[in-house]
Order: C-alpha cells, then sequence, then structure tokens
C-alpha cells in the first residue's frame, strides 16, 4: 500500500472540501487520463485496487502513471469504546481529492483498451470521475 516514509505530524484534522483541483487538472504524462469529477478521500487501497484493475486489463503493455499520493493519516477509535481518552489512532492513508483532479494516466495503448481499462479502475474508486485524451490520440 502507498504511504509516507516519515510525516511531521502522526495525525491530522479531517479539513474542508472545498473548491476545484488547482494543480494536477490537465495530462502531463499519458495521452489518456481519467478525471475526479467530485472531491472526497481516496483510500490507498482503493488506489492499488484500480491501479491492479487497470495494469490487468493492458495485459501488463503501455505505461501507466498515479497522480495522486495518499499522505493524510486517519484516525479510528476501537469499536466499543467511551467517549474521551483522547483521538484515536492512526489507522489508514488518504488522498484528498478536488474536482478537475486526474488521478491516473496511461500511454502505449489503444483507445478502445485504454477506455476500457480506465472504466475498471473508476469503478473500484468512490468517487464519479470521466476519461479524459489528448487532442491528437487517434
Amino acid at each position: 500500500m502507498l504511504m509516507p516514509k516519515k510525516v511531521k505530524y502522526r495525525k491530522q484534522q479531517r479539513g474542508r472540501m472545498a473548491g476545484k483541483a488547482w494543480r494536477g487538472s490537465s495530462l502531463a504524462f499519458g495521452d489518456f487520463g481519467l478525471k475526479a469529477m467530485e472531491c472526497g478521500w481516496i483510500t490507498d487501497r482503493q488506489i492499488e485496487a484500480a491501479r491492479v484493475a487497470m495494469t490487468r486489463s493492458i495485459k501488463r503493455g503501455g505505461k501507466v502513471w498515479i497522480r495522486l499520493f495518499p499522505d493524510k493519516p486517519i484516525t479510528k477509535k476501537p469499536a466499543e469504546t467511551r467517549m474521551g481518552k483522547g483521538k484515536g489512532a492512526p489507522e489508514q492513508w488518504v488522498c484528498v481529492i478536488r474536482p478537475g483532479k486526474i488521478l491516473f494516466e496511461m500511454e502505449g495503448v489503444g483507445r478502445a483498451v485504454a477506455e476500457e481499462a480506465l472504466k475498471l479502475a473508476a469503478a473500484k474508486l468512490p468517487l464519479p470521475t470521466k476519461l479524459v485524451a489528448r487532442d491528437h490520440v487517434e
């Protein structure tokens, strides 16, 4: 699973998810991409599941870029624990996604193959996405 090697602070507050993606909203590496349409959190497990689905679909051909990294710790208190006694222990890592952010990119495969692979990846993610492509690709 993806997670930071080291962080300055072990626990973070939840924060707000307002606004659009400012950076990372255009294709930078590949010819096809998957763009987020709403804001939300994507966990390290969901990123890995989407990556596996994509790479299996393109039969290890082409190249895939993951344009997001889970660097926000999410804490949980144990089940059936009374209120108080501080914040829970870090449980998983998430990536904060804003609308317009490119999540995955792909090149070296045809349009039909890329569409199918990105559709499979989108099914593993908790937010609506759309496929984007460069203009010069057939």
